[in-house]
Formats: C-alpha cells, sequence, structure tokens
C-alpha cells in the first residue's frame, strides 16, 4: 500500500503526511521526556522533604538530653497526628536486648518495615530509601538512617510517606501535557495545511494555464511564477511552440507530397483518354485507384497531425447551423429538409476542418438517401463522460441491416453502385473520429432509417 502511495500519491498528501508524522512524532517523544522528567523532580522533591523531616528527628536525637522534638506534632507536619494519614515516623533504638520503638501517633499501633531488612542496600552517608508496603498494605516511600549518639546509644530512624499524592500530581501533569500536546497537535496540522496550500499554489496555477492551453482558452502559459516553477513554466510553453512548428512542417511537406503526385497522375489519365486500347484502360483505371488512395492516405496524414494540436477547439454549433444551410440547399430538388439542434457553448477538441469533414459526410450520406427529413442533433455526451460530445444524424431512408453496418464503414465500401460517391466517407469518418480518441457506430434511426453516432472529445 505504501509503495503504491510513493508512486502515486499527489504532492500535497506526501507533504502533509510527512510534516504532520514528523510533528506527531517529535510530540510523542517530547512529551515522553517531560512526563519522565517531571516524575524524577516530583520523587526528588518528595524525598528531600522526606529527608528534612529525617534530619530534624536525628538532630534532635543527637542534642544531649533533649528528646522533646521528637514527641508528635513537633515537626511542624500535622498529618504525621492523623491516624492512618500516610504520614509516619518511627524511632527504634537498636542497642537494648529489646527494641524500643516510638511512632508518630498516625502509624496507629502499626511499625514500618525495616529498609535494611527488605534487602535495600546503603546509600551515602548511611542512609536508604525505597518503596514498602505501609499501613492497610498502602504504597509508602521510606527514608531511613541509623545514628549513634554520644553515650553509645544506637537509633534507626525513619520517615515515610505514602506515594498517592505524587501519583496523582504526575497523573494530572500527564493530562495537561497530553490536552495541551494534543492542541499543539492540531495547530501544527491545521499550520503544514495552510504551508502546503500556500506553497503549491504556483503549481496549481500551473495546472490551471496548462488546462487553458488544451482547451483553447489560451496559446502560452502567461504570468509571473517563482524562480522553482518559472523554467517549467518555460520549457512547456518551448514544448508548445516546438509541437506547432513540428504540426505546421508537416502539414507543408503533405500538401507538397500531393501537388508532385497529382501533377504525373493527371498526365498519365489524359494520355490513356486519347487511347482506346486495353493496355490504356487498364492504366486509366489503375490511375484513377492510385488518385482515390492517394488522396485518402494524404486526407489521413493531415488529420492526423491536425489531431496533435495543442489547445485546437471549436464551436460545434456555427460549424453544424453551416453545413445544415448548405446541404438544404444541395437537396432541396429532392425536398429533403434539413433540421438542427445544438445547444451554444458546446465546443470540440479538435481542428474546424476536420468537424467539417465529419459532420459534412455524415449529412452529405443522409441527404443521399433520405425520403424527405434528415435530423442533426448535437450535444454533451450523456453519463459520467463529461469531457464527451455527442452528434446524431437521423435520416428517414431505407437504413441498413445490422449485417451491413459494419461492412459500410469498411475503406472504399461502396453498398449500392448506383449512388455517386468513392465509398471513402463513412471510412474516412470512423478514421478522424478514432484519431481523436472517439467513435463512429451506426444504429437504427427514429426515423426509420439510419443513425451515425459520432462522439468525440469536448473542451
Amino acid at each position: 500500500m505504501f509503495g503504491a502511495f510513493r508512486q502515486n500519491g499527489s504532492i500535497a498528501a506526501r507533504l502533509l503526511l510527512s510534516a504532520i508524522a514528523c510533528s506527531v512524532l517529535v510530540l510523542v517523544i517530547a512529551g515522553v521526556l517531560l512526563s519522565n522528567l517531571h516524575r524524577r523532580a516530583s520523587e526528588q522533591a518528595f524525598d528531600q522533604r522526606l529527608d528534612a523531616y529525617l534530619r530534624s528527628i536525628v538532630a534532635d536525637i543527637a542534642s544531649p538530653g533533649d528528646d522533646t522534638r521528637t514527641e508528635p506534632g513537633q515537626l511542624g507536619e500535622p498529618q504525621f497526628e492523623l491516624p492512618l494519614s500516610g504520614w509516619y515516623w518511627q524511632i527504634t533504638r537498636l542497642d537494648t536486648l529489646k527494641p524500643e520503638i516510638k511512632t508518630s501517633r498516625s502509624l496507629f499501633a502499626v511499625t514500618l518495615p525495616s529498609l535494611a531488612d527488605l534487602g535495600v542496600p546503603a546509600g551515602i552517608g548511611g542512609s536508604r530509601r525505597g518503596l514498602a508496603n505501609g499501613p492497610d498494605n498502602q504504597p509508602i516511600r521510606i527514608v531511613e538512617r541509623e545514628i549513634e549518639v554520644a553515650d553509645s546509644a544506637s537509633y534507626l530512624v525513619q520517615v515515610a510517606a505514602a506515594t498517592d499524592d505524587v501519583e496523582y500530581d504526575i497523573s494530572r501533569f500527564r493530562a495537561a501535557l497530553a490536552a495541551t500536546f494534543s492542541v499543539l497537535a492540531l495547530a501544527l496540522a491545521g499550520a503544514t495545511v495552510l504551508q502546503v496550500r500556500f506553497g503549491l499554489r504556483p503549481l496549481r496555477r500551473l495546472r490551471e494555464e496548462v488546462g487553458a492551453i488544451r482547451r483553447g482558452e489560451s496559446e502560452k502559459i502567461a504570468g509571473a511564477f517563482p524562480l522553482d516553477i518559472a523554467p517549467l513554466a518555460g520549457e512547456l510553453n518551448l514544448l508548445i511552440d516546438s509541437n506547432r512548428e513540428i504540426l505546421e512542417r508537416a502539414r507543408t511537406q503533405v500538401g507538397n507530397l500531393a501537388h508532385a503526385l497529382k501533377t504525373p497522375l493527371s498526365v498519365i489519365a489524359n494520355e490513356t483518354r486519347a487511347d482506346a486500347s486495353p493496355l490504356a484502360a487498364k492504366v486509366s483505371e489503375q490511375s484513377e485507384i492510385m488518385r482515390v488512395q492517394m488522396t485518402w492516405y494524404l486526407d489521413r496524414a493531415r488529420a492526423a497531425g491536425r489531431s496533435g494540436v495543442i489547445g485546437a477547439v471549436t464551436e460545434v454549433e456555427p460549424v453544424a447551423a453551416g453545413l445544415t444551410r448548405a446541404f438544404a440547399k444541395i437537396y432541396d430538388a429532392r425536398a429533403v429538409e434539413f433540421t438542427l439542434e445544438a445547444p451554444p457553448g458546446l465546443r470540440f477538441r479538435g481542428e474546424r476542418q476536420d468537424l467539417e469533414e465529419m459532420i459534412g459526410n455524415l449529412a452529405d450520406n443522409a441527404g443521399k438517401w433520405a425520403k424527405s427529413a434528415v435530423e442533426i442533433h448535437a450535444a454533451a455526451a450523456p453519463g459520467p463522460a463529461q469531457s464527451t460530445l455527442e452528434v446524431t444524424i437521423d435520416d428517414d431512408g431505407p437504413g441498413l441491416p445490422a449485417g451491413q453496418r459494419a461492412e459500410a464503414l469498411t475503406r472504399g465500401r461502396r453498398l449500392d453502385e448506383t449512388k455517386p460517391g468513392s465509398g471513402l466517407g463513412l471510412s474516412i469518418v470512423a478514421d478522424l473520429a478514432a484519431l481523436y480518441g472517439g467513435a463512429l457506430t451506426l444504429e437504427v434511426s427514429p426515423l426509420g432509417g439510419l443513425r451515425a453516432r459520432l462522439r468525440l472529445p469536448s473542451a
């Protein structure tokens, strides 16, 4: 999936996803670091508070002849007087046969475990600190130290406090940090979207300029672009100019070839008319075939060259209206009525003379076979193909059986020799439509005759 995205994903999506992924990664790492730093700072502050109480008790014990400060309520912390409050101190005399234990009122006849008995190693100065289970299996943090006073008395001094308050403070900090970083992530995502849209605006404008050229609304990419995009716009303009020059040279060469071949063929045809021999008749017949074939291939070459022109656009309604009026006059003697229905603004993405040749051939074919009516309709193609137009030409003639419709599109094939023509009209239309990416199909007309349905790209 990621491989397909790397190949087909848009630049904007890539920039957005990479920027958001990097931002989220940085925020997660920063959040973890800040949370750990806060936990460490909170635990250090908690330990420093316990150390302060421990030093105060040790100082009182070490004062000769004065142990009044070790009584409850003398440490400046009311929590030591409340039963099971979570704050405790304990003094154990170790140099007697039976250890004498003095505790804070908050321990409520419960004693604290010794960290030395739990295997906690002594730190600098002989003090120990660690976690243990206190009253009611409440997690507590203990700081303890063994001291000896002047009369060789040995004491174990312990101060402990429940870790609930520290954990609650850490949890609140993590929640606030997560909320803050979430808002920051949304702000960074919004800023990234604005940055990408602003940064890619020249590319969107370049795409619009190229689209205007393709639709025939402009001949070149105009306007100023940033330094990164300006060379691309210039190269596209040079490519468009080169394309037009190549096509123009191709048209000129095709025209020169046509003139160069038509003159010898005309001379051969004129010479054979004055000779009644079988050889002359055969030469005349083959010369005419050569002329027809040459005309067809040259017309096809011209059409192929014109179909590659960038930005060629033709209005459909004026072309179809002019052809309708012309054929109405041509077939006026047979009383064939030509009607047109085409919306204004419908445009063919191609050369005008190609559109005239396609509609003209189909209208001429319909006029030859129609009894009294030929109808021409042009509209945007129905369905999802929004860039396609459709031209239908109906007549009320005899029509064509289904088996002969494909044969009628064959080059040079004439199904009725009584009608004038070379048999190239429908095949030329089909080839021209295919060159533009369209198609010609023959169907049954609602008028009873033949319907020619022509699909072409629209602009």
